[in-house]
Formats: C-alpha cells, sequence, structure tokens
C-alpha cells in the first residue's frame, strides 16, 4: 500500500457504498483506484492533470469525483467514517470542521491596488 492509498480494511468499508453501474457500455473503472487517485490529490493539492498513470486517465478520475460530489457518495462515504469513528469516541465535534487557510484570496481582497487601464487615465 502506498501513501495516501486505502487499506484493505479501510476498503472493505467503503465499497458497500458506492454506486453500481447498471446497463449497457463499457465496464467501469476499478472503483478503488479511483478512490485512491481522489485522495493522491486532495492530499498533496496537485492538478488532476499531474495524477500518477497508476491511478488511470487523470480525466477518468476527475469526472468520477465530480459525479460522486453530485450524487451525495463522496457525503455518505464520510459520514459512514465519523459514525464508526465517533463510536470509538474519536472524534471532538466542538473541533471537527473543514480547514479554510489554503483558500487563496484575490490580490485585490488582500489590499492590492487595482489596475488601471489607459481609459481611465
Amino acid at each position: 500500500m502506498r501513501r495516501h492509498e486505502v487499506s484493505d480494511q479501510q476498503w472493505e468499508l467503503l465499497k458497500e457504498l458506492l454506486p453500481l453501474r447498471k446497463g449497457p457500455g463499457r465496464p467501469p473503472a476499478d472503483a478503488r483506484k479511483m478512490v485512491n487517485g481522489m485522495l493522491w490529490i486532495l492530499n498533496t493539492g496537485a492538478p488532476w492533470r499531474d495524477l500518477p498513470e497508476r491511478y488511470g486517465p487523470w480525466r477518468t478520475v476527475y469526472d468520477r469525483f465530480n459525479l460522486w460530489s453530485r450524487d451525495g457518495t463522496l457525503d455518505r462515504m464520510l459520514a459512514k467514517l465519523q459514525v464508526r469513528l465517533d463510536a470509538k469516541g474519536l472524534i471532538d465535534w466542538d473541533l471537527f470542521c473543514i480547514d479554510g487557510s489554503v483558500v487563496r484570496a484575490s490580490r485585490a481582497a488582500a489590499g492590492a491596488r487595482k489596475k488601471t487601464g489607459p481609459a481611465s487615465r
């Protein structure tokens, strides 16, 4: 198992939450590989195009991430993991939050002067 990838035990918890694809067409890409690719991106902060090839085509992982975000799959996965950790007393709900400290603000939001064009002179 590589860094940022789910273990066999973690995968057993998550795989039952993933949607099953029905109908004709190409078989879906390996879901575990998709999850590992998503975790790699989220942990490294790298652009999608820099996703290592071992996780499959970056566009496939990106599309699956967007699909699972829209249909609530990722929310269900998080909720299941939270319930499990809470049952063990490992979550302090007073401190549980999403850290937004890495969200970049524009230069103007930080007090930089606005650029003026030739028409405004």
